[in-house]
C-alpha cells in the first residue's frame, strides 16, 4: 500500500516544535498503522525526563506499542523528522516496521544511510523500507534555528 505520508510529517513537526518549546531538541516522530492510521506520536523528552533513551522514536515506538498490545508492529510506518540514531533505527528494526520515512539526514548520526545504514543491514533478520527527505527543509529548519538560539 502506497500512503502520502505528508500529513503524519506535519505531525511529526508540530511534537518536534513541541519538544523545542520544552528546551528538547526538536525532533517529533508518529507511527501509523499498516492502514495509515495515527497509533502514536512524540517528541524527544531526554531533558525533562532525564532519560537517554527518550528519542521521539522510541517514545512514539513504545507508545504504538501499547496502542496494539503487542511488541510487533508488523506494517507499520515510523515517520520522524530527523534520521534515526543507532538506538531509535536498531529498535525500528526489532520491533519489525515495515518503513521509516523521515526528513533530515543526519550526517553526524544517522543510521538509515547517512553515516551508516542499520536498517538495511543483510545480517538482520528484518529490513525496513527507508523513504528519506519529507519536508527535509521544514525539519532542517527547526534544527537550525533551535541551535541558533543556543550558541
Amino acid at each position: 500500500m502506497t500512503l502520502d505520508h505528508t500529513a503524519a510529517m506535519r505531525r511529526a513537526l508540530t511534537e518536534a516544535a513541541r519538544a523545542a518549546d520544552r528546551g528538547e531538541i526538536p525532533v517529533g516522530a508518529v507511527v501509523l498503522s499498516p492502514q495509515g492510521d495515527l497509533l502514536a506520536a512524540a517528541g524527544n523528552d531526554r531533558e525533562s525526563t532525564a532519560d537517554p533513551t527518550a528519542h521521539a522514536e522510541i517514545l512514539a515506538l513504545r507508545a504504538a506499542a501499547a496502542t496494539l498490545g503487542q511488541w510487533r508492529l508488523t506494517g507499520c510506518t515510523l515517520v520522524v523528522t530527523l534520521e534515526p540514531c543507532t538506538m531509535c533505527a536498531g529498535a525500528a528494526v526489532l520491533a519489525r516496521v515495515a518503513r521509516i520515512v523521515y526528513g533530515a539526514a543526519d550526517e553526524k548520526g544517522g543510521a538509515a544511510g547517512s553515516l551508516w545504514d542499520v536498517v538495511r543491514d543483510r545480517r538482520l533478520n528484518h529490513r525496513p523500507e527507508v523513504l528519506p527527505g519529507l519536508l527535509a527543509a521544514d525539519s532542517a529548519a527547526l534544527l537550525r534555528t533551535f541551535f541558533a538560539q543556543r550558541r
